[in-house]
C-alpha cells in the first residue's frame, strides 16, 4: 500500500523540519492515546511528547514504543485534553515542530482555545496537522442507512451534531476548518481529505480483484486533494503554519 495523503505531507513537513534544524524534529501528539501515530513517527526518527488523559492509553504507548526499540524518543505525557487549558504546563512553549491534533478537536470544550494552545506550543515556523471528523461524510453515511432525520439535524445543525447523545461536540467542513485555524493565526497550506474512497470500498471486493489494493491506494491519493471528492470524505486533514 502507497502512504495515504495525511502520511505523506508529514513526511514531508518532518524531512524539511529536519533539514532546517539539522536534528531530529519535535512532535507533539495532542490525544496521542496508544500512539498509533508516535510510535511510527519516532520509528522515523522524530521526538515525540504524547499527551493523553488516558492512564491505560499512556501504559499501552509505552509498551508499543519500548517493542519498536523508540522508548528513548518517546515521552507519555498524562494530562487533559478536552479543555487544553492546561497544555502550555505540559509541553514547553515554541518547542515543536509538528502538532498533531487527529481526532482531537471533536472533543475539546473551546476549540478556539485547543487552537491558540497548539499555537503556541509550535516553533516559529512549525505547522498543525488537524484530522477532523467531516460533516457532510456524516450527513451522507446516514442518509444512506436510511436514517435521514438524522442526516437532515445533521445538516442543519450549527456544529454538525445529531443531537444531544452525540459523542461528537462538533463535526466540521473545509470552510470552517479553514476558518477555526486562520483565526488563530496560522497559514492554512493544505486542506485535503482523508478516507475519500477507502472508506466505502468494501474489502470482500478488494480481495477478491487483482491489483485493487494498490489501484485504490493511488486513486485515493488522487482523490484527496480534489474538490468535491474531497469535500465528501469521512474526514478532513488540514496543515496549517505559524508565521516565521
Amino acid at each position: 500500500m502507497r502512504p495515504d495523503a495525511v502520511h505523506r505531507v508529514l513526511d514531508a513537513e518532518l524531512q524539511a523540519a529536519r533539514q532546517r534544524r539539522g536534528t531530529a524534529p519535535e512532535v507533539l501528539d495532542v490525544g496521542g492515546g496508544s500512539g498509533v501515530w508516535a510510535v511510527p513517527l519516532a520509528e522515523r526518527g522524530c521526538r515525540v511528547t504524547v499527551i493523553e488523559p488516558s492512564p491505560n492509553a499512556l501504559a499501552t504507548l509505552h509498551r508499543r514504543a519500548k517493542d519498536a526499540g523508540v522508548a528513548d524518543l518517546v515521552i507519555g505525557v498524562q494530562g487533559d485534553t478536552e479543555t487544553m487549558a492546561a497544555l502550555g504546563e505540559l509541553a514547553p512553549a515554541g518547542g515543536a515542530d509538528v502538532v498533531l491534533a487527529h481526532g482531537v478537536l471533536e472533543f475539546v470544550d473551546d476549540v478556539q482555545l485547543a487552537v491558540a494552545a497548539m499555537t503556541e506550543a509550535l516553533r516559529p515556523g512549525g505547522v498543525v496537522s488537524v484530522l477532523v471528523a467531516n460533516r457532510y461524510a456524516a450527513v451522507l453515511g446516514r442518509a444512506l442507512a436510511g436514517r435521514v432525520a438524522d442526516a437532515r439535524h445533521l445538516l442543519d445543525d450549527p456544529n454538525g451534531r445529531v443531537g444531544a447523545a452525540d459523542p461528537l461536540l462538533r463535526r466540521f467542513d473545509l470552510d470552517g476548518l479553514a476558518e477555526l485555524l486562520t483565526g488563530g493565526g496560522l497559514d492554512v497550506e493544505v486542506l485535503q481529505g482523508h478516507g475519500v474512497l477507502s472508506d466505502l470500498v468494501p474489502g470482500a471486493v478488494l480481495e477478491a480483484t487483482p491489483g485493487a489494493t494498490e489501484a485504490l491506494a493511488e486513486l485515493e491519493l488522487a482523490a484527496a486533494a480534489r474538490s468535491p471528492l474531497r469535500d465528501l470524505a469521512t474526514r478532513l486533514h488540514a496543515v496549517a503554519r505559524r508565521p516565521a
